[in-house]
């Protein structure tokens, strides 16, 4: 919405507002940051036991994601990465935001399956993102 934010307002100095804020957005929007049509294919190639071959593929997926949808990416997850630089104050590491991004960020287009096994995969996707940061997102 077109509305001013004062930052320097009180309420927002509770930083669990501000990231659950952060992820209500990516929750609701009609579709995940990964688009539904790549989900599958992010989860095949996170399965792939060859790390050069998965980490690979996991880059062109990630290239081949409309522009806005990489270029969104790119700017959360540089974010992301410089949260868990400081792992030792907040206690989120690559697993805590993997957990709590993997199921907002990249999700099915009907929840039929096996949801928990889904979640598994999910993470690790995210986890995946996130420490390869730099070969995925080369500046």
């Amino acid at each position: 919405a077109d509305e001013h934010l004062d930052l320097d307002d009180g309420r927002w100095e509770d930083i669990h507002v501000v990231t659950g804020a952060l992820k209500l957005f990516f929750r609701e929007l009609p579709e995940p940051l990964v688009p539904f049509s790549h989900f599958d294919k992010f989860i095949a190639a996170i399965k792939m036991q060859d790390p050069t071959r998965r980490g690979r593929c996991v880059r062109d997926l990630v290239f081949s994601l409309p522009p806005a949808h990489h270029d969104t990416m790119k700017v959360l997850f540089q974010h992301l990465c410089r949260v868990i630089e400081y792992k030792e104050e907040n206690r989120m590491s690559v697993q805590s935001i993997a957990i709590v991004f993997g199921p907002t960020l990249l999700r099915p287009a009907s929840e039929e399956g096996n949801m928990a096994m889904h979640m598994v995969f999910q993470n690790q996707v995210v986890e995946h993102i996130l420490n390869q940061y730099s070969y995925i997102f080369p500046d």
